[in-house]
């Protein structure tokens, strides 16, 4: 039944994030609310769920806290900035922009957050727990630092490529950590072989990070606008951490 909420939960959110993209005439809008998303659905899982209520609270955590540093991110981010290329040239067709962007950003994110809801339904072994807890804590540090590295190079140097601190070992360390915090998530969700169906969810968002809209679109604008990344690619791994190919 919670499934149900959640995705009525969403679609309320989405409707909610287009309108407000409407008004501020920036469709944008919706990267800041990704992570928002996924703590909503966790929240309204962990009410309408009948699990142990500490390790609904524990899960929906997690999630809460992951989703909400994402949000707080790319708003900051994108304060100020130029509204996204891809979402400019879509500017003509706000209705296009809503089923393409919007609505399925929606589905993703319902379908993505699958292990989180149905984590909430039961306590996996120990040492999933413990496991699970470890991949997602490791995920979580990636991400927050790999940011935050990249938002002070931003502020701090106009050109060139970050290829220092977390980004000297993989040109994606916040696409890796994603994906790790998802694959943690995940492992909490397995209390059963049924639960551990939703390994659909991790290899749904480890594939878009790592071959989908994540890292092939983004590295495709940087080696037009930035000359220098293409030396950048042949030293460094492209998404797991490895150690840099120095010349």
């Amino acid at each position: 039944m919670s499934l149900v909420w959640t995705a009525l939960a969403v679609t309320v959110l989405i409707v909610a994030t287009f309108a407000v993209a409407i008004r501020r005439a920036r469709f944008d809008t919706i990267d800041s609310v990704w992570g928002l998303g996924f703590a909503v659905i966790a929240v309204v899982s962990c009410v309408m769920s009948a699990g142990s209520p500490g390790w609904r609270v524990l899960v929906t955590g997690l999630t809460v806290v992951w989703g909400l540093r994402l949000s707080v991110h790319i708003a900051t981010r994108n304060h100020g900035a130029r509204e996204d290329r891809r979402y400019a040239r879509m500017r003509r067709h706000p209705g296009r922009i809503f089923v393409r962007v919007y609505l399925a950003q929606g589905v993703l994110m319902w379908v993505i957050s699958l292990p989180v809801q149905v984590a909430q339904l039961a306590t996996p072994s120990l040492g999933l727990v413990i496991v699970g807890i470890a991949v997602w804590l490791l995920g979580f540090v990636f991400e927050a630092i790999g940011d935050l590295q990249l938002l002070r190079f931003r502020r701090t140097s106009g050109s060139g490529v970050l290829d220092t601190g977390l980004w000297r070992y993989t040109r994606h360390p916040n696409y890796f950590g994603d994906a790790c915090v998802w694959w943690g998530l995940y492992l909490l969700a397995c209390h059963s072989w049924l639960a551990a169906l939703t390994i659909v969810a991790p290899l749904v968002i480890t594939a878009l990070l790592a071959k989908g809209s994540g890292k092939p679109v983004l590295e495709q604008d940087l080696l037009q606008r930035r000359p220098a990344y293409a030396d950048y690619i042949l030293r460094t791994s492209g998404f797991f951490p490895l150690p840099s190919r120095r010349k």
